[in-house]
């Protein structure tokens, strides 16, 4: 029998209202969030990064691998550029990935703590420093980080009920693995868990089931790759770029440092006291649960670190359960307040990265590049505009881009969209990106070409031509003096590489 502590007026349980509360709670929060991240995109906040320009380009060209990437964010964007190819439309299912990741961190947390960690966890995932940036920009973490979220949420049901569970766990792990191959880490995990415990053990064959499903899922990409010299393990390998000096500790203290900045200050510096706790926290099963998904990958990274290097958001995936792990730790002990003082404190970093240049200008303060987060997404356009009306003057001539990240940009911001167009490879005609990969520089001889460079010696690309123009400029103003330059130059009569 109930007593009035138990039921809320109306007659409804309490701890059935308060887990109503604590979800609404979450999901406005969340939908909040990411609907003033979707007005933001809407508003126009910043030209296309030329990875996300090359991953548009992909999208027009779909195919089950790509030279540095898996294919699902192109195939993504050729989902949400059905609605047309702007800005928004390229970047609208990053947002939208982070939301659905929030939701099933939520699921996540509930079924471990409770709705009231629950809700905390998914506003804390929702505002985080590097969920923020991820959710503006569309990249390969989108993506991986809801696949990761997912897969946590499904391993506990799988381990509990069995049976459907561990096919979907295959399958949302297959789908990983198409975003990013990090996904692998999380496998890597789960069968690191599984053996260190000697009672989960005998789930051991269900999961190598669903990992063979998982590695089904991905088998189209893995065979893409056999028939194209395996480009992107190389790239992968490359990236990681294990030459030269053994170790490294600038960059992995460069690593170490950019992490507080990933997933906040009071946040890292949080799970790293409750790594140094060691048994008093994993003592309970939900910790060490959460802690088996966090840092074996954010210790992967810590070695490549030191061994090469890492990008900070390289580690992103670790803390998806360690933002459980960390509001839980924080919130039974009675910390709410530094669990509130870290969102407050990634608002203000996400004003200040998304509107901090606009209201600095508002001000009538002009900023140096430097001090503009935004700046290497600003000038691609302008740039698109005045590279349109040079090729405008020269029907025909072929686009050639000196570098990726430039012949990206203009493939997008120059309109019409270019159709003949060669990123310029013709020091050792090795493929180096994806652009290389697909290029057939030979079908270009003897045609004239519009030559766009930010490098102002481009001696060795006129040499290839019969004849050439004069030499134009494009100076685009990044701020307070600070500027991006490109060559331009008309070229006539291509001769080929060699």
């Amino acid at each position: 029998m109930s007593n009035d502590t138990d039921v809320k007026a109306g007659g409804v349980p309490r701890a059935a209202a308060d887990e109503e509360r604590y979800w609404r709670y979450a999901l406005n929060t969340v939908f909040a969030v990411t609907a003033l991240r979707l007005l933001w995109l809407a508003l126009g906040g910043a030209d296309l990064y030329p990875d996300e320009a090359q991953y548009w380009w992909w999208s027009k060209h779909l195919a089950f691998g790509y030279y540095s990437k898996p294919p699902l964010v192109p195939w993504l964007i050729a989902l949400t550029t059905t609605l047309g190819d702007s800005e928004l439309a390229v970047r609208l299912a990053a947002p939208l990935l982070h939301f659905a990741a929030a939701l099933a961190i939520f699921a996540l947390a509930h079924r471990l703590y409770g709705a009231r960690i629950a809700a905390w966890s998914a506003v804390v995932y929702a505002t985080l420093p590097g969920v923020s940036a991820s959710a503006v920009i569309m990249s390969t973490d989108a993506p991986l980080l809801l696949c990761w979220a997912l897969a946590l949420l499904l391993f506990l049901r799988a381990r509990e009920e069995g049976g459907r569970w561990w096919i979907g766990l295959g399958i949302v792990a297959g789908l990983g693995l198409l975003s990013k191959y990090a996904m692998a880490y999380w496998l890597i995990s789960a069968l690191l868990y599984l053996l260190a415990h000697r009672g989960e053990r005998r789930h051991l064959p269900a999961f190598l089931g669903a990992s063979a499903i998982a590695l089904l899922v991905y088998a189209p990409n893995f065979a893409w790759n056999l028939a194209h010299g395996m480009a992107s393990y190389r790239h992968t390998a490359d990236n990681a770029a294990f030459h030269g000096l053994l170790f490294h500790p600038g960059h992995f203290l460069l690593f170490f440092g950019s992490q507080f900045g990933v997933f906040g200050p009071f946040l890292f510096a949080a799970l790293l006291v409750v790594t140094a706790l060691g048994r008093k926290i994993f003592a309970d099963p939900r910790a060490a649960f959460l802690a088996f998904f966090a840092w074996p990958a954010l210790a992967m990274m810590f070695v490549v670190s030191f061994l090469s290097r890492a990008e900070p958001n390289w580690a992103a995936p670790a803390y998806v359960s360690a933002t459980v792990l960390v509001v839980a730790v924080l919130l039974e002990r009675g910390w709410r307040s530094l669990v509130i003082a870290s969102i407050a404190l990634h608002v203000v970093a996400a004003l200040v990265l998304f509107e901090g240049e606009a209201a600095a200008r508002a001000l009538h303060v002009t900023l140096p590049a430097r001090f503009d987060p935004l700046h290497r997404l600003r000038g691609y356009k302008r740039l698109g505009s005045s590279v349109s009306g040079m090729l405008a003057m020269h029907p025909g001539a072929v686009l050639i881009g000196n570098d990726r990240e430039t012949m990206a940009g203009l493939l997008y911001y120059v309109e019409p969209h270019p159709q003949k167009f060669l990123k310029w490879n013709g020091d050792d005609n090795l493929p180096h990106d994806g652009f290389d990969l697909e290029a057939t520089p030979d079908a270009f001889i003897g045609q004239n070409a519009l030559v766009v460079s930010p490098d102002p010696d481009i001696t060795r690309i006129v040499t290839r031509f019969a004849a050439a123009g004069p030499v134009q400029h494009i100076i685009i103003p990044l701020g307070d003096g600070d500027s991006r330059s490109y060559v331009v130059r008309y070229l006539e009569g291509f001769k080929g590489y060699r």
